[in-house]
């Protein structure tokens, strides 16, 4: 019962989703990196979900604690809250969804900014049998994260930030060797913003970092197996150009590679590259890779070489278009490669913003057939303290 229950929970959270159409010619390639807690990699907000799921150069906001929190060093206002809802896979189930929690206060420039945010990931309801005819047992899995972040300007134009992460992830198969799982993260990244002018004002070029969830392992069975966290490097680069006082355009992209193994690996102990069944590697030696060691590895540990490598890259692109910082409409697009999950979409988005909050909506549309991200629904309901204190005082 504890393997049918795992893998109901890999099918919905892990997101390789292979499209029919090219099953038969990747069947030999298809090589997903799979990880524990897969839910972390889950973009939380509307704003970056109209836009292709970038995030990491974008223009700041309440939300950048997922995206790279040194952003939060550079925003606009000194503090602020949001609320995001995503109803997730609802192509395949009704219950399982996404709340995220986000929110930023600005000490002083010189003292920096403090932020924290907090998700949890809700598996829905799974009945559990011991036979078939047993009575069933209702169970709610899910899997939540609370991390706290700090981050400063170093220069007139970058900042840098680090977020720590505790991480919990309950697949309610209570029994004596399966247990609630744990890990420990942290983020480290960095944002450069440059103001540049052009005819129509002021433009601006982000380039941005973040090296995400670095940390322990996650182990449900008090440590005799373990999983990788999804620790992934992203880089991205944005302009904002303004084309006269109202409206203004700004372009991102985003790439980014999980730093975890393969399970099938050129470094499995016994490969021979002509045969294929010993690329697998055993669970002894997935298990007894160190989380140093396995980044290392996973530059380098593709069967299918620089070209298997080069095909982990993903990349997203995203659009914003907005009218007297009010009105906002996105767009956007996200390529993962067909034999490492075929994430292939297009997404388009739309916000409303007054003086103390925002509201924020994203929807995902699939190319690849049959993939369970096709019609996912993202809200987000942001907050400006500074704009709160505003009507206040009126």
């Amino acid at each position: 019962m504890k393997k049918v229950v795992v893998s109901i929970f890999v099918f919905c959270t892990s997101l390789t989703v292979l499209a029919a159409e090219d099953a038969t010619t990747a069947k030999a390639l298809f090589n997903p990196l799979l990880t524990g807690v897969p839910s972390l990699s889950i973009a939380p907000d509307a704003v970056a979900g109209g836009m292709g799921d970038v995030g990491v150069a974008t223009i700041p906001d309440v939300n950048s604690q997922h995206w790279n929190s040194s952003k939060y060093a550079q925003a606009a206002s000194n503090a602020g809250f949001a609320f995001s809802y995503t109803p997730w896979l609802r192509s395949i189930v009704n219950d399982i969804d996404l709340a995220y929690l986000a929110g930023y206060y600005k000490i002083s420039d010189l003292a920096g900014t403090v932020s924290a945010s907090f998700r949890y990931f809700s598996l829905g309801e799974i009945q559990l049998r011991e036979n078939a005819d047993a009575k069933p047992i209702p169970v709610k899995p899910y899997e939540l994260a609370f991390d706290a972040g700090y981050s400063r300007m170093l220069s007139e134009h970058f900042s840098m930030g680090v977020a720590f992460r505790f991480i919990v992830s309950d697949l309610s198969v209570r029994s004596e060797e399966s247990y609630p799982g744990s890990a420990f993260s942290a983020d480290i990244n960095g944002y450069y913003a440059l103001p540049i002018d052009i005819k129509t004002g002021e433009s601006k070029l982000g380039i941005g970092f973040n090296l995400s969830n670095l940390g322990t392992k996650v182990s449900y069975d008090k440590g005799e197996t373990s999983n990788f966290l999804p620790t992934d490097l992203r880089l991205g680069v944005s302009y904002l150009v303004p084309f006269d006082r109202y409206n203004r355009l700004s372009i991102s992209a985003d790439f980014d590679k999980l730093l975890v193994p393969s399970r099938k690996s050129k470094f499995t102990t016994g490969y021979d590259p002509n045969d294929d069944k010993t690329w697998a590697m055993s669970d002894e030696q997935y298990n007894n890779l160190s989380v140093m060691k396995g980044l290392a590895w996973s530059f380098a540990d593709a069967p299918g070489g620089f070209a298997e490598e080069m095909s982990e890259i993903n990349f997203a692109i995203g659009a914003e278009y907005a009218y007297n910082e009010q009105f906002f409409a996105r767009a956007g697009y996200h390529n993962e490669s067909v034999n490492k999950g075929n994430r292939k979409y297009f997404t388009v988005g739309a916000g409303f913003k007054m003086s103390a909050f925002k509201l924020d909506v994203g929807y995902v549309v699939s190319m690849a057939q049959n993939n369970p991200l096709d019609q996912t629904l993202r809200f987000s309901l942001a907050f400006d303290v500074d704009g709160i204190k505003a009507l206040v005082d009126k």
